[in-house]
């Protein structure tokens, strides 16, 4: 009995090649030349994913909305040997917050200078008046940040410009990151500490030398929460 042999390749000795080694052949080597996938194909699958990979980090900026109610701008300068407090009752601004880079943050704020409070309304008067702020002449002051450098720990020193009586000076902020999430009925909120120690004199608020201290301990706790998106932006 002659046993037979299935014809493959290696049997054929008439040059011809079987459709089925054809097949295979066609599918397990890439050609460029004829492959259907171009490379400007190519090109553009891996501009896809690298934006797609983007993604995440432009979503990490986020804008916060000064909450005037929970935030409170207070300070407190000698009188001859203890010191007296007060504080400014009507702030705004703006925090825009890099959440994966701090560094990269900013902030703008307004404060109403007529909402100066020491609980003494003579007083209150006074530091009203031309002696010392002259809020009907310069109803505001603005502080805008210029950089942020990281200090430690959710730490920065914010420096920037605070405008006070028409007279501009760079300060710099020592500013506490105290952390993000859920506020009030679960809206997203962040928090802030913020200090700074400036002399009254370089803003021209000289009155009542030797009564009066020249040096003003300035601390902020703000609450600020997220902007939501308008419908357009969405």
């Amino acid at each position: 009995m002659t046993a037979t042999t299935c014809p493959t390749r290696s049997s054929r000795t008439d040059g011809v090649v079987p459709n089925h080694v054809k097949q295979l052949n066609s599918t397990t080597h890439f050609n460029p030349e004829t492959s259907p996938v171009k490379p400007s194909i190519l090109a553009l699958l891996l501009a896809g994913l690298a934006l797609s990979s983007a993604g995440p980090a432009q979503a990490s900026v986020e804008t916060y909305d000064i909450d005037p109610v929970h935030t409170w701008v207070g300070f407190s300068v000698g009188h001859f040997f203890t010191k007296v407090p007060g504080y400014f009752g009507k702030v705004k601004g703006t925090i825009v917050a890099d959440r994966e880079h701090l560094e990269n943050s900013t902030v703008e704020a307004v404060i109403d200078v007529s909402s100066i409070t020491t609980n003494t309304r003579m007083r209150d008067d006074d530091l009203r008046s031309t002696n010392f702020f002259a809020a009907a002449a310069f109803p505001t002051m603005t502080f805008k940040s210029k950089s942020w450098k990281s200090i430690g720990a959710d730490a920065y020193a914010v420096t920037g410009t605070l405008t006070m009586k028409g007279v501009a000076k760079e300060v710099v902020l020592q500013v506490k990151s105290l952390g993000f999430g859920p506020g009030m009925k679960g809206a997203a909120i962040s928090g802030w500490e913020a200090s700074v120690t400036l002399d009254r004199r370089d803003f021209g608020i000289v009155a009542d030398q030797g009564l009066v201290g020249n040096s003003v301990d300035v601390l902020i706790n703000v609450e600020a929460g997220m902007r939501k998106s308008s419908p357009a932006a969405q």
